[in-house]
């Protein structure tokens, strides 16, 4: 069996189209050029929306359904929208949704919304929101529960065989900006990690790659919009 090619466009901040076989994938929109895509492929169309923060949520995203009628949506279940679709799907934690061929499972994030695992042609992306181990210089008991809720989150997924991981790199957490991302390395053995949530800072995913170096893990380095990968 050939090993699926996987393209992956870096749209901005959290948010990527990835394009399987069969399936063209969109999370977390908020900037960035696809409506062309959107309207001229031939592939099923899914667009996931892990929470309501407008770094994570362009309504735009439904103004899509004009150019492709047969469009589905899986959003967190804290984002509900005022119109209810029989094409948008909800998710809490831990719940889960088929589209034909495609599996998705949401587990929890440590701000609000969900996190996703979408099994689609023969391959399992995780992307994981907000979820982060969201290292702020705080008060020692903020920092301990920080720390706590994070762990406790990534082992609800041990076991799970990620591929490929979309997971925050952020500068704002200053010599913390990696300290999730390693630790879900360390534990959870992704295939491909792809940094996001950096902002206009992508050299952060060149630092992240370099001090990640001699893992087994192969850690994406980004540096502009629209950036492609083929894997």
């Amino acid at each position: 069996m050939e090993t699926p090619t996987i393209r992956i466009k870096y749209l901005y901040h959290s948010g990527f189209l990835v394009e399987t076989d069969l399936h063209l994938l969109i999370f977390d929109y908020y900037q960035g050029s696809v409506q062309a895509i959107i309207k001229e492929s031939p592939k099923k169309i899914v667009v996931f929306c892990s929470h309501s923060h407008p770094d994570h949520y362009n309504p735009a995203i439904l103004e899509w359904q004009k150019d492709r009628v047969d469009i589905q949506y899986v959003f967190s279940r804290e984002n509900i929208i005022s119109q209810p679709a029989k094409n948008i799907g909800y998710l809490s934690p831990y719940e889960e949704l088929e589209l034909g061929d495609l599996r998705v499972k949401a587990f929890n994030s440590t701000d609000i919304g969900v996190s996703f695992l979408v099994q689609v042609d023969g391959m399992r992306i995780f992307h994981a929101g907000d979820l982060n181990w969201w290292y702020w210089i705080d008060t020692p008991e903020e920092m301990a529960k920080a720390e706590q809720d994070f762990k406790a989150e990534v082992q609800h997924l041990k076991g799970e065989i990620i591929d490929i991981a979309f997971f925050p790199v952020d500068p704002r957490l200053e010599e913390n900006y990696g300290a999730g991302g390693e630790y879900f390395i360390r534990e959870l053995k992704p295939k491909i990690f792809i940094p996001m949530h950096f902002g206009d800072s992508p050299e952060i995913t060149g630092k992240l790659r370099k001090k990640m170096q001699g893992s087994p893990t192969m850690i994406a380095e980004l540096t502009h919009m629209g950036q492609e990968l083929v894997i």
